[in-house]
């Protein structure tokens, strides 16, 4: 694989049996309103091996471990770290993943957290934009990010359903739109709870180039001035905050999303993202050939986002 078209993917998901056999056991059987897709490492390994894809940092996508039980999340979280780490092991160079968390139980989501980054050494965590109703920016994952950030982790938020299901219904299923409301919700949660301002070292990835984020930048902007008290929280504009978080390309590969995205951030804070397997193989080559098509990236902006960006965050992937 050449340096013209190696790319790390840090959206890229596993769906190990173990889990969706978890799942079924108390009745989840659908993630964002799409059905489960097939996955196996070796089907996983041929598509990236079709695309370019050095290496893939891995992680499990909506809906998480937890259904209402702790020790069940606990136990699922723990099953599907381990699974990651054997796939590292087996696959040193191609394989990475972020943890998975039991949250919203913050004691349980500290202990996983700490095997799983000092025990399995995974390369990061996932964590969801919310969690029964619970954004990041709450005052109870305040310990959690706190040590994430004496650890400068690399953080990946994905998106997951909103409170209260799905407010348009069947006919417009939660992966098509609300992933991007809900990713911004949280952005803007980590934001004007003063998260970021409290926790600067930690290294944010967020999904699908932000949601609708760089679009409303402006409009976040204003909280500063016309929110009593954000600016006790959130010291400086949302510009700033905005500016220091990483936006990865998964199913956001349009001239229209790069463009608002790249209006917003330098290209160092842009990474390669598939949705695989969530998002087909087919639309990897289409985001593909939309990084390739888009006139605002150079050839050197281009190789920075498909695998120089990561490879800061991940220098180990090399």
């Amino acid at each position: 694989m050449t340096e013209k078209t190696k790319r790390i993917d840090v959206h890229h998901h596993i769906v190990p049996p173990a889990y969706i056999e978890a799942l079924a056991d108390v009745g989840v059987v659908n993630s964002l309103g799409a059905n489960f897709p097939q996955w196996s490492v070796e089907s996983m390994l041929e598509m990236m091996d079709r695309n370019g894809i050095q290496a893939a940092v891995t992680s499990i996508s909506s809906p998480g471990v937890y259904f209402g039980s702790v020790p069940f999340a606990s136990g699922l979280a723990r099953k599907c770290n381990e699974i990651s780490a054997r796939l590292i092991s087996d696959h040193p160079r191609r394989i990475g993943a972020f943890a998975v968390l039991p949250l919203p139980d913050v004691r349980e989501a500290f202990r996983e957290m700490e095997y799983s980054l000092d025990s399995l050494h995974l390369d990061g965590v996932c964590l969801l934009t919310n969690y029964a109703g619970r954004y990041p920016g709450d005052p109870a994952f305040e310990d959690l990010f706190s040590e994430l950030d004496r650890r400068k982790a690399v953080v990946y938020v994905h998106p997951t359903d909103p409170p209260g299901g799905n407010p348009l219904g069947d006919h417009v299923p939660n992966f098509l739109m609300e992933v991007t409301f809900d990713t911004t919700r949280t952005i803007a949660s980590l934001i004007f709870s003063g998260t970021l301002e409290r926790y600067p070292d930690i290294s944010f990835i967020f999904a699908h180039a932000g949601g609708t984020a760089p679009f409303l930048a402006w409009r976040l902007a204003l909280g500063s001035f016309v929110w009593p008290g954000a600016s006790e929280r959130a010291p400086r504009d949302a510009f700033f905050y905005l500016r220091k978080l990483y936006y990865d390309t998964g199913l956001s590969a349009s001239v229209h999303a790069l463009r608002s995205l790249q209006s917003l951030v330098d290209e160092s804070q842009i990474l390669f993202g598939s949705d695989y397997p969530f998002a087909p193989e087919v639309l990897t080559v289409e985001t593909v050939k939309g990084i390739n098509a888009y006139d605002g990236f150079g050839e050197g902006a281009k190789q920075a986002v498909e695998w120089e960006n990561a490879l800061r965050l991940f220098p180990r992937l090399g």
